[in-house]
């Protein structure tokens, strides 16, 4: 099925590129005037009352994109921090940076791995693939496919308590949301079983409640298409898509 929308249809929230290709160039960060300074500035302060353990860790903004010829992609970043989200509420979503990140595609017999966000999370009680956003690579050292593998792998065995080697991570698909151009990079792991799924996330689990903090998924679930991911509750806006994708190419 495509996911091409139709003159009368709505306008998906993702599209898929065309990445066989990948460049990455860096680039510094978005100029912010004095005023838009101090306003992001207020409403992390806000953010900061609200939830004290949210932290200003860096993060790696999407700028745009190039398509310079068939299966190329030139995609330019800049090093910056998770107060620069704030600019979603200060400016019109052309103007805004995107985000960029990884998420994890885990089949196993009963469909693919999806996480409920914990309500410390930045989406508490969306269902996603497990991932999150990408954090710069060290001062000096590029923005690469490997370090997308990595950051993924990592991010799944904080989720999900399942640990794989980069090596075993397959660049599934690219994506590119409609509103900020946040790109995705989704990456298909090798199967696993279910059962094991459940018996290390309840192990992941109770080892963050023990340290006294709170998992970042407080619940998995398997699923194979997006209906049953949409009777699991709201969830993540690439989720549909990338699902149908998935179940077209099995």
């Amino acid at each position: 099925m495509s996911d091409r929308p139709t003159r009368l249809g709505p306008i998906a929230p993702v599209e898929f590129l065309d990445a066989r290709r990948i460049t990455f160039v860096e680039h510094p960060p978005p100029v912010l005037s004095p005023a838009e300074r101090k306003e992001m500035d207020r409403i992390w302060v806000g953010t900061r009352a609200r939830d004290p353990d949210t932290f200003d860790g860096p993060l790696v903004a999407s700028l745009g994109i190039e398509l310079p010829a068939p299966g190329a992609l030139v995609a330019r970043w800049a090093r910056v921090t998770y107060r620069y989200r704030a600019l979603r509420r200060l400016r019109p979503p052309e103007d805004v940076p995107g985000s960029l990140y990884v998420t994890v595609l885990l089949p196993t017999e009963a469909g693919l791995v999806v996480g409920r966000g914990s309500p410390s999370t930045a989406a508490p009680g969306g269902w996603t693939l497990p991932g999150g956003a990408v954090e710069p690579p060290e001062e000096g050292r590029p923005l690469d496919a490997g370090g997308l593998r990595r950051e993924a792998v990592r991010e799944l065995a904080e989720e999900v308590g399942v640990r794989i080697a980069a090596e075993e991570l397959r660049l599934f698909a690219v994506t590119r949301g409609r509103r900020f151009g946040s790109l995705g990079f989704h990456f298909l792991a090798p199967p696993v079983a279910g059962a094991l799924v459940r018996r290390r996330h309840a192990e992941l689990v109770a080892a963050e409640t023990g340290r006294g903090a709170g998992p970042e998924l407080d619940a998995v679930a398997f699923v194979a298409s997006p209906a049953e991911a949409a009777r699991l509750g709201p969830g993540a806006d690439y989720l549909p898509q990338v699902l149908r994708r998935y179940g077209d190419s099995v």
